[in-house]
């Protein structure tokens, strides 16, 4: 079969004679073109980090946010090109791909956060966010009046490990605990999902979206996050360490790092997604560049060894 559209990529609701669904494909290819997103799920906390590329000299640093609070506890992040004329692309909340529709993306998070804290009183599980958001994605795929978002969105927060009533207001709950819950299992805490432009949406320790995804999977993989030592002040100097290699195949262009973190309650964040601190920030670039420079040392020394050898 042919890998071009030929025409059944004219209408979001139609499969290839294949099962492809070109439009989709479109949507992850601009994806594909953003900025880094990575996201971190460390034994304390979240981590999230993007890379965004510097288009012009009068932005305002630290003014063009794209990580985005979308309840106390949890964010979004946007990993976008900021051009528009490609077809589609889009923290805590990470996203890359078209900006204008990671924007929207937030705007419906913060919704699906609203109705659940109004109807249950309580703020609503990361899990149950991305699983609303990603149902809303995929309804995006079935009819032809529609396009898909151009966006994958990494989703992280912190959730309570705190028993509450069943409506968090009300009512002391069933014998097994509030909601359900069995006594003596863990709930809550670190949560980490991405959720990609057909809808599909995966728990992970370690995420990454954008052009340098190869990269900072290989690097993630090389953390071993599933082992859950690593602390999140730990993850923030990873993240930065990360984005800045994952840059390495657009060091001709400028960018600028934007991080943010969620912690348990006792810790710095106090359950809360936040910008991670600009004397931590400030002290996880330079630990990245000091890094960077020193495998640079060791490309440089390599060939003059061998020369040295013969």
């Amino acid at each position: 079969m042919t890998s071009i559209g030929t025409g059944y990529d004219l209408q979001n609701s139609v499969f290839s004679p294949d099962g492809r669904n070109f439009q989709v494909e479109y949507a992850v290819k601009a994806v594909e073109n953003g900025g880094t997103c990575i996201g971190l799920k460390c034994k304390d906390g979240v981590v999230l980090a993007t890379e965004k590329i510097i288009t012009s000299k009068l932005l305002k640093p630290r003014a063009n946010r794209r990580i985005a609070t979308v309840d106390r506890n949890i964010g979004v992040v946007s990993a976008a090109s900021m051009h528009g004329d490609m077809y589609m692309m889009f923290t805590l909340k990470v996203c890359a791909g078209i900006l204008p529709d990671g924007r929207h993306f937030v705007s419906r998070a913060r919704d699906e956060a609203s109705s659940w804290r109004s109807t249950y009183k309580a703020p609503i599980p990361t899990k149950a966010l991305a699983g609303r958001l990603a149902s809303y994605v995929q309804a995006y795929t079935l009819y032809s009046s529609v396009r898909p978002f151009g966006v994958t969105a990494i989703v992280a927060g912190w959730d309570s490990q705190a028993e509450v009533g069943v409506d968090g207001m009300v009512g002391v709950g069933p014998h097994l605990g509030a909601g359900g819950k069995i006594g003596g299992v863990e709930t809550g805490g670190p949560s980490l999902y991405m959720i990609e432009p057909s809808g599909l949406y995966w728990g992970y320790y370690g995420a990454a979206t954008g052009k340098g995804r190869q990269t900072a999977k290989a690097e993630l993989e090389k953390l071993n996050l599933g082992s859950g030592n690593l602390t999140l002040e730990e993850g923030v100097k990873e993240a930065a360490r990360i984005i800045y290699a994952a840059h390495e195949d657009s060091k001709d262009k400028e960018f600028e790092l934007e991080m943010s973190w969620a912690s348990s309650t006792s810790g710095p964040t106090r359950g809360r997604h936040v910008q991670v601190p600009t004397e931590l920030l400030v002290e996880a670039e330079r630990l990245a560049k000091k890094a960077m420079e020193g495998d640079d040392d060791e490309e440089v020394a390599g060939p003059e060894e061998e020369k040295m050898e013969e």
